[in-house]
């Protein structure tokens, strides 16, 4: 006898031997104990869920003499007739090859004929959404009052696609996706019938590949048993689906977790010249992200994952150490990859640009990114990352925070801005901190701020800003280009907050007659300035330089008509002393 596959050679063939759907399986068992047979069924879901098993089932089941627990004994005259090929009282039309109108119309002349040796001719009608409209139309009074002795069962993947009409006059069943863990173990049942070894790491990850599919899962088996001869292996199966090796995903993975852009970079060229799909490479980058997602939140993360224990363990060595919100932004991007790839004429270069958009979260503007920066800043602040530059002069002189004071929590007074601070700005340069400049300190870069115990609020000292304000008026129309630099230069003199200085690098600033306006494309940094604490440093910071009048904006939002009624007012009438009433 020719070699079966491994789906047909274990195909069911009792209602007890289906692989879950057990809310279908009462149902039929009752009608066919019970007699309610119905004249029309329309078996729905996923491929490889077991519909035409079932139809074939449950087509021997009303026709047995003695059925057992709803399925076909298997022994009477009439399963026995039922078993012969050249039967025609249970027909198989296949609706993807016989859509058109002509063959529904020989179906309806054909059923009105009585069965041979049954109580039932059944018609399974297989892929029924296939059927062109008229052919629907052809069949619709049919299978609405057929003859007695008939019943029709329509199996479809896609239910959306059939009429209302058809669909109104069918009972509906709908299969559900098998859990991996039946799957798992209908396919050691089925390696241990044909007496095959087996890793149980290996047969999770066949189920793994079948998604739900017994049929699929069955497939998958059939070409590992192949594959390899002796015990099948976790790593057998990988090579059977084309995956890249675990440990090069794995480094991969790690890389783009820790930022290291090279690296990469590097093991992307590495699994690419391999030979592995960029396709492939990105599912299984992405597969991997998930696992660590597993790994980092779910105690039982070896039991759901069900991986050989050296990868598990290196699994959660890398989701332990990353950053859980890391992983979420990475998961992200990799999944929009995937629908990318479809469309794409440059893949590779789809891929890469992911890999460096995931891997890069200064280079992205979206609220996780910029909540990774955040953290990224604040872990630098609290391990002295930023240390003030020591020129000569005392720990006051400097505006920094002395060893001892640092260690004990304590710090010193932030120290009087001189003058020389809020000095003009040379012609080409915008920004102060672009090329920073004191005297006695040509050329040497000044740090953005002095580092502060992380623990300990610090208040703007008003009296030193006041001070190092003098001579400097930000309103003057020679200083207005300028006013962006000085409140910045201002803000990180005497207002020792990384954090709040580092959002208002990034500020675009314009004079809106005299309001000084202040605005971001970001709404996490517009709704973080806009704090009672930060909004306060600001305009303190502002005052210092002459600025009272200003406001915080979101880009693209609605401004207040009212408030450019009042400027226009203000333009025309300058002499004019306006009120304004809330």
């Amino acid at each position: 006898m020719s070699y079966q596959s491994l789906y047909r050679a274990f195909r069911p063939t009792t209602l007890d031997g289906l692989v879950r759907q057990e809310h279908i399986v009462k149902i039929l068992t009752n009608q066919i104990e019970t007699g309610r047979v119905g004249h029309a069924y329309l078996f729905c879901g996923p491929r490889g869920t077991g519909k035409t098993s079932t139809a074939k089932i449950f087509a021997k089941a009303i026709n047995c003499l003695h059925p057992k627990n709803g399925s076909p004994c298997g022994e009477c005259e009439v399963c026995r007739a039922l078993s012969d090929s050249s039967n025609l009282d249970i027909t198989e039309i296949d609706a993807a090859s016989n859509n058109g109108v002509n063959e529904m119309r020989d179906l309806r002349e054909k059923v009105q004929y009585p069965p041979v040796a049954c109580r039932y001719k059944v018609y399974i009608v297989d892929e029924v959404h296939m059927l062109s409209d008229s052919a629907f139309n052809a069949l619709l009074k049919t299978l609405e009052e057929p003859p007695a002795h008939a019943v029709f069962i329509l199996a479809t993947t896609e239910p959306h696609k059939l009429p209302a009409t058809i669909l109104s006059r069918c009972m509906r069943f709908d299969f559900k996706l098998i859990p991996q863990a039946d799957i798992e173990e209908h396919l050691k049942y089925v390696f241990k019938q044909i007496g095959k070894e087996y890793e149980d790491e290996a047969v999770a990850a066949i189920a793994r590949a079948g998604a739900g599919s017994m049929r699929d899962s069955l497939s998958v088996a059939d070409i590992c048993i192949s594959f390899s001869r002796g015990k099948l292996t976790y790593q057998d199966v990988n090579e059977v689906l084309g995956g890249a090796d675990f440990y090069d995903v794995a480094k991969l993975g790690e890389s783009i977790l820790t930022d290291n852009v090279s690296d990469a970079l590097t093991e992307t060229e590495k699994v690419i010249a391999a030979g592995k799909g960029v396709g492939v490479l990105s599912k299984d980058v992405l597969n991997f992200l998930n696992q660590c997602t597993v790994a980092k939140t779910c105690r039982n993360g070896q039991q759901l994952l069900n991986l050989p224990a050296e990868m598990y363990a290196e699994i959660k060595r890398i989701a332990d150490k990353a950053d859980g919100r890391k992983i979420l932004r990475a998961c992200e991007i990799f999944a929009e990859v995937e629908t990318s790839l479809r469309y794409s004429t440059s893949p590779r270069i789809v891929f890469e640009t992911a890999v460096v958009k995931a891997s890069l979260p200064e280079a992205d503007a979206d609220a996780l990114s910029l909540a990774r920066r955040l953290d990224i800043l604040e872990g630098k602040l609290k391990s002295g990352a930023f240390v003030p530059a020591q020129g000569g002069g005392s720990n006051a002189g400097t505006g920094g925070v002395s060893a001892g004071n640092a260690s004990s929590g304590g710090m010193h007074a932030a120290r009087p801005a001189a003058e020389e601070d809020f000095a003009p700005l040379p012609a080409d340069e915008d920004d102060p901190f672009a090329s920073p400049r004191s005297a006695g300190q040509a050329g040497q870069a000044r740090p953005p701020f002095a580092e502060a115990p992380p623990e300990e609020h610090f208040e703007p000292d008003l009296f030193s800003m006041k001070k190092s304000a003098q001579g400097v008026n930000a309103l003057l129309p020679e200083n207005r280009r300028k006013a962006g630099a000085y409140f910045r230069q201002s803000l990180r003199r005497n207002v020792k907050n990384g954090i709040l200085f580092t959002m208002c690098q990034d500020l675009d600033t314009a004079f809106e007659g005299d309001k000084f306006v202040l605005s971001t494309d970001s709404d996490t940094i517009f709704r973080r300035l806009n704090s009672e604490d930060n909004y306060k440093s600001v305009k303190l910071a502002l005052e210092s330089i002459g600025i009272t009048d200003f406001d915080i904006r979101l880009k693209g939002a609605r401004r207040d008509p009212a408030e450019d009624a009042v400027e226009e007012l203000k333009r025309n009438f300058p002499d004019a002393d306006i009120e304004i009433k809330k």
